[in-house]
């Protein structure tokens, strides 16, 4: 399990740097420093003024020469660099790095915990559980997105819900692809997986299918030859064969009746927690995200896992670097295989588009203390904690086993948690430094700050405040613990700040992988 930090901190009369790992030749600023700072920590202290979430030097690092945190490599010097410099954009860039794979090597199982512990969710007849209870209007295609947005307004505006209280909306799942594509190749079968794990997603009671009538990702195609959802409420229809906006309209707005009239039967029961399935991500990142929340969400991770729940790591572009770590963990050799073929796909894929692996870290990150791909994929990692990998996955396929797993997809947040939520996540908890304010219906989402200063700033979007295991000595094993416990809550029903505000509209976002044509 992931240890505390608090022990690793050097002492300046407050907490003013952490070293991460004995190895590193780099510490982090816990807060803002000026230049002569930490004068009694090395020979004329620092050279420069560095910022909160920032690298400094404290041994002599050569032009050429590994720059270590976390005792893993996140560069190589560019220039010499002396003690007490600030450590960046300026002076550190990627160099090569080649990796020991070690399949299956350190996959030991976690101990099981067998407390009974349960939460109350919506059971579904295909065996999952749902946590929250919404009717979706699902799109095939951009050009039945508006009127599915049109009859979701109608409804409300009707008061169409008022009679049904265990329904919690009409979510309108909207977007910008299911035509100009091909209806064959790679991009087709990744949006047609994800509109399917969404039909049959267990926070959806029931779902109605919009499509235009002449799209490429035909109804047909999605509901033809196989129970698109077992429980049978599934209504669907195309504009053209309605005759127009008008009468889809009035004909959606009957068949939302008749969902509702079922989706009002299924109550809250007791489900074990093993029933919750967890999407991991983090979005607009700094130097705090990799000792503070990515980390504590990996001990929680741990905890559910040991309960016979699931948690869903994603973000290839952004574990580059340090799939090392995840391929060790393995549960078997072809697992980890699996990973590094996502890896070398993902080579290819930014290759033949004109991008670059390394592309990462984002501005903001950059600003908040990240300057490599390896330094952010090393922090991003912790979120797994310390699980076996049972299996990876492809973008929205749906995840058949429990455990901690992997899903391959972007590191853009909307469109990787789309993919998460269609293969099956039924929570999500989303790490942030800089601030990231999303949603994601029907699946909710729990908000974590990395540092105090942002949390106190944005609190009104922010769930938990894991800065104050920088600030005042939380541990990593407390703070897991207590966002479990907020998993079970929301789980169960308790609103998260992101709902609460009403975000979802517009964070569904497909992976378009192709040629629009």
């Amino acid at each position: 399990m992931q240890k505390s930090m608090k022990s690793e901190y050097f002492q300046t009369g407050s907490s003013d740097i952490l070293r991460l790992n004995p190895v590193d030749n780099v510490v982090i600023a816990l807060r803002e420093l000026r230049q002569g700072d930490l004068s009694d920590q090395m020979s004329g202290g620092l050279k420069t003024s560095v910022s909160r979430g920032h690298k400094i030097a404290v041994t002599p690092i050569a032009a050429g020469e590994n720059v270590i945190r976390y005792g893993q490599i996140i560069g190589q010097a560019k220039a010499d660099i002396a003690p007490g410099d600030h450590v960046h954009v300026h002076n550190l860039g990627m160099g090569a790095h080649q990796q020991d794979y070690a399949y299956a090597s350190a996959n030991a199982p976690l101990p099981a915990l067998d407390e009974g512990r349960i939460f109350q969710g919506y059971h579904r007849v295909d065996g999952t559980v749902g946590t929250r209870n919404y009717i979706g209007i699902l799109t095939t295609v951009n050009c039945s997105g508006s009127v599915a947005r049109f009859i979701s307004e109608a409804a409300e505006k009707s008061g169409l819900l008022d009679a049904f209280p265990n329904v919690d909306g009409v979510v309108p799942i909207v977007h910008g692809t299911g035509c100009g594509m091909s209806g064959k190749d790679e991009g087709y079968a990744t949006l047609f997986r994800t509109l399917a794990g969404y039909a049959q997603h267990p926070n959806f009671a029931g779902i109605l299918l919009i499509g235009l009538g002449c799209e490429v990702m035909q109804v047909s195609d999605l509901v033809g030859g196989r129970p698109i959802r077992p429980d049978g409420v599934l209504r669907y229809m195309t504009i053209q064969n309605e005759g127009g906006t008008r009468r889809t309209i009035a004909r959606g707005l009957e068949e939302l009746r008749g969902i509702a009239e079922l989706a009002d039967k299924v109550e809250r029961a007791p489900a074990p927690v093993s029933a919750i399935t967890v999407g991991m991500q983090c979005g607009g990142s700094d130097g705090y995200s990799g000792i503070t929340a990515n980390p504590a969400l990996g001990y929680a991770s741990d905890l559910l896992v040991r309960h016979g729940g699931t948690t869903i790591l994603s973000e290839t572009s952004e574990i580059y670097g340090a799939e090392h770590l995840l391929t060790r963990r393995a549960e078997t050799v072809e697992v980890g295989e699996k990973l590094i073929e996502r890896i070398h796909w993902w080579e290819d894929y930014t290759a033949r588009n004109g991008g670059e692996m390394d592309n990462n870290p984002s501005p903001g990150n950059k600003r908040g203390g990240l300057t490599t791909i390896l330094e952010k994929s090393l922090g991003a990692v912790a979120k797994g904690g310390t699980a076996p990998l049972r299996d990876v996955y492809k973008f929205g396929e749906r995840v058949d086993k429990h455990g901690f797993v992997f899903m391959d997809s972007p590191g853009f947040d909307p469109c990787s948690v789309t993919g998460q939520v269609a293969s099956g996540a039924n929570l999500i908890v989303f790490t942030t430094g800089r601030g990231s304010v999303s949603g994601y219906q029907p699946t909710p989402c729990i908000k974590l700050a990395t540092n105090s200063e942002m949390y106190a700033r944005m609190a009104e979007d922010m769930d938990l405040n894991c800065g104050d295991i920088v600030t005042d000595g939380v541990s990593i094993e407390a703070k897991g613990e207590a966002l479990f416990e907020m998993l079970i809550r929301v789980a169960s029903g308790e609103k998260t700040k992101s709902e609460e505000l009403g975000f979802g509209g517009v964070e569904f976002v497909p992976w378009q992988i192709g040629a629009v044509m």
